[in-house]
C-alpha cells in the first residue's frame, strides 16, 4: 500500500494569507513551484501517493489565516494522509540570515527524524546550511494534523543569495526533500 504524503504548499496566492514578500519574489510562488515538483517526483514512484493543499496557482484556501490553515489540516485529515509536509520560505529583518530549518510537534514524534533527514538532504542538494529541527507544538499544522507533520522552513526569503536559488531552481529544493523522504523510509 502507498505511502500517502500531503503536501501543504504554505501559504495563499492572494491575502488572506499571503506569504512574506522580498527581493522581487513572493514565499506562495516559492512553495508552490517546489511543492508541484515534490509531487511531481512522488507521484512517479509507485511507493508514493501525493496530495497538493494547491493544485493551481490560484488555488486560495480559507477566507482568514485561520481558515486557511484549517483547509489544509481538514484535507489531509479526511484524506487520511500518513504524512504531511508544509513548506515555507523563512524571513528575517537581517539579510544575511541563511539556512533552513524545519519545525514538528514534539521530540518523540516521528516527524522528527523526518525533518532530520530532509534538512540532510536539502544541504546536500542546494549547499544551504542547516539551522535545526524545533519543537513547536504551538503551530496550527503541527497540532491538528491526525498524522506526523513537518513544517519546512527552505531558506530566507530576506536573503538575496537564498531567494534567487530558490526561485530560480525549485527543483532543486524539491529533490532534497524527495530525498528526505527516501531516506526516512530506508529507499536510499
Amino acid at each position: 500500500m502507498a505511502i500517502k504524503i500531503y503536501i501543504d504548499q504554505g501559504h495563499n496566492p492572494e491575502n488572506p494569507n499571503a506569504g512574506a514578500e522580498a527581493n522581487g519574489v513572493r514565499e506562495q510562488d516559492i512553495t508552490y513551484e517546489v511543492g508541484q515538483a515534490l509531487y511531481r517526483k512522488l507521484s512517479a514512484n509507485a511507493s508514493f501517493e501525493a496530495r497538493l493543499s494547491r493544485p493551481t496557482p490560484e488555488t486560495q484556501l480559507g477566507t482568514s489565516n485561520t481558515t486557511s490553515l484549517a483547509a489544509r489540516v481538514a484535507d489531509a485529515n479526511a484524506w487520511g494522509a500518513d504524512y504531511f509536509i508544509s513548506l515555507h520560505t523563512n524571513a528575517a529583518a537581517d539579510p544575511t540570515a541563511t539556512g533552513s530549518e524545519a519545525f514538528v510537534y514534539s521530540r518523540s514524534s516521528p516527524a522528527f527524524p523526518l525533518a532530520e533527514d530532509i534538512l540532510l538532504w536539502m544541504r546536500y542538494m542546494t549547499g544551504l546550511r542547516t539551522r535545526g529541527v524545533f519543537v513547536r507544538p504551538g503551530l496550527y499544522v503541527l497540532r491538528n494534523t491526525a498524522m506526523p507533520a513537518v513544517l519546512v522552513e527552505m531558506g530566507f526569503i530576506t536573503n538575496p543569495d537564498e531567494a534567487a536559488l530558490m526561485s530560480g531552481d525549485p527543483e532543486l529544493f524539491a529533490e532534497g526533500i524527495y530525498r528526505g523522504i527516501l531516506q526516512y523510509f530506508g529507499m536510499i
